[in-house]
C-alpha cells in the first residue's frame, strides 16, 4: 500500500492539462523510485525514464539490450509511487509496438516516445546512428496509436535523423510523424537556437527538448526554451549523474582513508530519507492494522 491518491488515468489528464497550459513542463529523469518522490515533492511537472539510463543502471550500453520486460517494469516501479504523470523513453518500441503500448498503458504510464532508429539503436548524441525509413516509422506511430485505450495517453515520436540525414530532412520526416498520428515531437540532438527556433517554425502541435549534458545541444534554461516556442524540457540524466558522481567520491574516500568521518556531510541524513519515504505514515497505518487485527476492531 502506498500513499499516492491519483490514478493513472487522472494523471495523463494532467498531462494534458498541463500540455495546454502555454507554459514549459519541466521534467527531469528519475532513475529509482525514490528519486521520482524527490522530482515531485520539489514542485516539478512530470517525472522522466530515460532508456539510456535503465540500460546504464542495469550495467548495460545504451545500444538496445535492454527488454520491454525490463524497462515497463522499472518504469512501473517508478511511476507507481508518484502523483505526477510519467513520460518513458520505450527505445525503437522493442519487439512488438502494440505489446508495449498495451504494457505500458497498464503500468500507469502517462506517455511514451519512440525513435526512428534501427533496432540496435544508440545514444541520440552519438555519431554513426542508423535509421528506419520514414514508412516503417509511420507504420510504427500507427501500431502506437491504435494500440492506446485512453485518449490522454501521449505518443510522442523521437526523430534522431539531423545527424544522419540534416535539419530540413528531420522535420519532413517529423511533419509525416504528426501525420500518422504523434501528439508531441521529440526533435534529437539539436545544436544551437536557430535549429530550435527553426524546428518550431516548421512544426505544428507540442514539442519537446532535451538537455542532457555532455551532448550536442547548447543547454538553454527553461524559459529560453519557453520562449522558442517549446512545451516540454527534459534532463534525462542528469539525477543518475549527479548520484553516481557522489557515490563514487564518497566510496574512493572510504577506500582511501578507511572510515567515512569527512563524507558525512555529503550525505542524506536518516531523517531525511524518512520524511522521503513517509515513514511516520506507514507506522501509523501498521499500527492501526495491528490494533484491528488482534482487538477485532479499529
Amino acid at each position: 500500500m502506498h500513499f499516492v491518491s491519483k490514478e493513472p488515468n487522472q494523471k495523463r489528464i494532467d498531462l494534458s492539462k498541463k500540455l495546454k497550459s502555454n507554459k514549459i513542463l519541466r521534467v527531469p529523469g528519475a532513475y529509482n523510485p525514490l528519486t521520482a518522490k524527490l522530482i515531485e515533492e520539489i514542485g516539478y511537472d512530470a517525472v522522466y525514464i530515460s532508456g539510456g539510463v535503465m540500460a546504464n543502471d542495469l550495467g548495460f550500453p545504451d545500444i538496445g539490450l535492454t527488454t520491454l520486460e525490463d524497462v515497463s517494469t522499472r518504469s512501473y516501479l517508478i511511476s507507481r509511487v508518484t502523483n505526477l504523470p510519467t513520460i518513458v523513453d520505450i527505445d525503437t518500441g522493442f519487439k512488438s509496438c502494440k505489446e508495449t503500448i498495451e504494457t505500458f498503458e497498464e503500468f500507469g504510464v502517462a506517455a511514451v516516445h519512440l525513435e526512428d532508429q534501427i533496432e540496435r539503436k544508440r545514444c541520440g548524441h552519438l555519431d554513426n546512428k542508423e535509421l528506419i525509413s520514414t514508412e516503417a516509422m509511420i507504420k510504427k506511430i500507427k501500431d502506437c496509436v491504435s494500440a492506446k485505450k485512453d485518449e490522454n495517453f501521449k505518443i510522442i515520436a523521437r526523430s534522431d535523423a539531423k545527424e544522419v540525414e540534416g535539419l530540413d530532412k528531420m522535420i519532413e520526416r517529423c511533419k509525416a510523424y504528426i501525420d500518422a498520428g504523434a501528439e508531441i515531437i521529440f526533435p534529437e540532438a539539436l545544436e544551437d537556437e536557430k535549429d530550435f527556433e527553426k524546428v518550431r517554425k516548421e512544426l505544428s502541435g507540442y514539442l519537446l527538448a532535451n538537455m542532457t549534458e555532455f551532448g550536442k545541444s547548447k543547454l538553454f534554461s527553461y524559459k529560453q526554451l519557453e520562449n522558442f516556442g517549446y512545451n516540454i524540457v527534459i534532463y534525462p540524466v542528469t539525477t543518475q549523474r549527479l548520484a553516481m558522481k557522489s557515490v563514487e567520491d564518497g566510496l574512493r574516500s572510504i577506500y582511501d582513508t578507511g572510515h567515512q568521518n569527512n563524507i558525512i556531510d555529503k550525505m542524506q541524513t536518516r531523517k531525511r530519507l524518512y520524511e522521503l519515504v513517509d515513514y511516520e505514515k506507514y507506522n501509523q497505518l501498521d499500527e492501526k492494522i495491528y490494533n484491528f487485527s488482534t482487538d477485532g476492531h479499529e
